[in-house]
């Protein structure tokens, strides 16, 4: 297996009508001679142009605040890497603030679900099309017989590093999870199955009421949070975190 270093980034931030801060946990795998992101969240193009790129009523209902130092390029940069390096992004799904960052990397392969890749074609109002109007190459990946800790697992086709979707639909569709397998762990990001880690505890936070209006499908919703809490229980040992939790990004503050 590829021996690769993992960074983690914020690129986005949100201020809810809830009055809840939200971030966008981004990773950038660095491995010998590529980059990898997983999810890249909002670009240069949308900070620059906002209106245009997202439009007022989305980035009202949103609550996004732009800072061009967030942007996952520009965060590469100041690691003191190459952008161009970045050869492939892996997309959870296809929501604008995770993927308004595609165009910063216009030489990339587009990793996403089949499921999601359909949803985002068939006129669904929730997806911009935007981010993808520079014609990335697409991969996609449909239903497996493999799995990881009794969960579907879709292998990513990226060489020797160990990357599977996990599908985890109901936020959307197509929504999948991104499994990481290294030398002696695994991580599990969950991308939105939730927005805050209390959803898993606590099913009446109010984030649980805007959860619920932003699925494509409620019930699947519901029933990938239990097998996420089956999967936390039976696994303590692989961390597990999904994209919005401030929380749990600072846990991830010192580079693995």
């Amino acid at each position: 297996m590829e021996k690769i270093k993992i960074h983690h980034l914020n690129c986005v931030e949100i201020q809810s009508s809830m009055d809840l801060r939200a971030i966008g946990h981004c990773l950038l795998l660095e491995a010998k001679n590529r980059l990898i992101m997983i999810d890249t969240g909002i670009g240069l193009a949308d900070i620059q142009n906002p209106i245009e790129r997202i439009g007022k009523e989305a980035i009202e209902m949103v609550g996004y605040r732009f800072d061009e130092s967030q942007t996952a390029i520009r965060q590469i940069e100041k690691l003191g890497l190459d952008p161009s390096r970045v050869t492939d992004c892996i997309i959870s799904h296809l929501d604008n603030d995770h993927i308004g960052g595609l165009p910063d990397f216009p030489n990339a392969t587009v990793h996403v679900g089949l499921e999601e890749y359909i949803n985002f074609n068939s006129g669904n109002p929730r997806y911009l099309q935007t981010p993808l109007l520079h014609n990335p190459k697409i991969v996609t990946y449909g239903p497996s017989e493999s799995n990881w800790y009794g969960l579907e697992s879709r292998p990513i086709n990226v060489g020797s590093i160990g990357l599977s979707f996990i599908p985890l639909f109901g936020h959307s569709h197509g929504h999948c999870g991104i499994a990481i397998d290294l030398d002696s762990s695994s991580l599990f990001y969950v991308a939105d199955a939730y927005y805050l880690r209390e959803e898993l505890k606590d099913d009446t936070h109010p984030v649980c009421k805007l959860a619920e209006n932003r699925a494509d499908n409620n019930e699947l919703r519901i029933a990938t949070l239990n097998n996420i809490r089956q999967f936390v229980a039976q696994n303590p040992e692989i961390k597990v975190f999904g994209y919005h939790d401030i929380n749990e990004f600072n846990q991830f503050s010192i580079n693995l």
